[in-house]
């Protein structure tokens, strides 16, 4: 009898072996992420360049919208932020892998990244919770379009964006979102 034939015979082998339901949850979640930031609305209407850093930004912001909402009401939430968040590191490690970057530099990057991360989440909640709209747009210009020169009325139109899908998933269910349903608005002009 082979190891697969054993575990697939053993519920309580293939029970271990089960992925929890927040890890199911959060690759779900991810791969709407991902789909959401792949938009070409976004590269061509929005502005945000289209190469490594652009795609990068863009799913930060997404996950930072879905953290966001889990954080605005975080009832049996923070398993599934936190696993979102892993995924997301996951993906970004073999991304890195992928386009070759060799296993000793690629913990170093991820740290870089993840601390990109944390201080983006910061600007985004700053730019959310400010009386003053242009700190949200001064946030966007920093984080999403970085040396990007676009101009104020692409930013106001994803700032705009940010908001409405602020609004649009605090109306979607939070067992809806914890078991990995989620959907977005488009982006308008």
């Amino acid at each position: 009898m082979t190891v697969w034939q054993t575990i697939k015979e053993n519920s309580l082998l293939r029970a271990l072996l089960k992925p929890a339901p927040e890890n199911i949850a959060a690759q779900k979640l991810y791969k709407r992420i991902v789909g959401q930031s792949r938009q070409p609305v976004f590269y061509l209407d929005g502005g945000v360049a289209d190469n490594v850093d652009g795609r990068f930004d863009l799913i930060a912001l997404h996950v930072f919208l879905i953290l966001h909402r889990f954080k605005a009401d975080d009832a049996g939430s923070s398993p599934i932020a936190q696993t979102l968040f892993d995924v997301f590191f996951q993906d970004m490690d073999e991304g890195l892998r992928e386009m070759g970057v060799g296993d000793l530099s690629v913990g170093s990057k991820i740290q870089k990244m993840a601390q990109a991360f944390y201080g983006r989440v910061a600007a985004y909640e700053d730019g959310l919770k400010s009386n003053d709209p242009e700190q949200l747009n001064d946030a966007l210009c920093r984080n999403l379009y970085r040396t990007s020169d676009v101009s104020p009325d692409i930013v106001a139109m994803m700032a705009r964006y940010v908001r409405r899908q602020v609004a649009h998933l605090a109306g979607q269910e939070l067992d809806g979102l914890v078991s990995g349903r989620v959907s977005f608005e488009p982006l308008q002009g």
